[in-house]
């Protein structure tokens, strides 16, 4: 696909989108706590292990459009969950350590499907709550 094909960021997006939300799930069946999905603070914190960077408000925004608009994820307010679409893309796609699993999604995902468009919008405040509850962890050594 040419320029209208996936780019880096929304495989990063992707990726960070399935290590939070497994992280999320385990540590909800561990407390006996309901499985909720990711929230916003997850994500930063999966793309920062990732990439050693915080996605910009905008990066966020367009990826998770992509993405839920081609059914990859579903996004309910600052939540995020792996749709089974994603989780079957996850699931076949080559076997790469998570130091390449970016590159990896991200040519699995120009072969597989197209981006979609969805009107999820992430407004400045709840970005800026997630990045302080994320600072927040980081320094709580959490």
């Amino acid at each position: 696909m040419g320029a209208g094909g996936w780019q880096w960021n929304d495989a990063w997006i992707f990726v960070s989108a399935v290590i939070a939300e497994r992280l999320e799930r385990d540590r909800a069946l561990h407390a006996a706590l309901p499985v909720t999905g990711a929230s916003l603070a997850d994500l930063l914190a999966a793309a920062d292990f990732l990439h050693h960077a915080v996605p910009s408000r905008d990066e966020l925004q367009e990826s998770l459009r992509r993405l839920a608009g081609a059914g990859l994820i579903v996004v309910e307010d600052d939540i995020i969950e792996v749709a089974p679409s994603g989780e079957q893309l996850w699931r076949t796609r080559p076997f790469s350590g998570l130091s390449s699993a970016v590159m990896t999604l991200q040519a699995q995902l120009n072969r597989a499907t197209r981006p979609g468009d969805s009107d999820w919008a992430l407004d400045e405040q709840t970005y800026a709550t997630a990045v302080r509850e994320y600072s927040l962890r980081l320094a709580d050594g959490r």
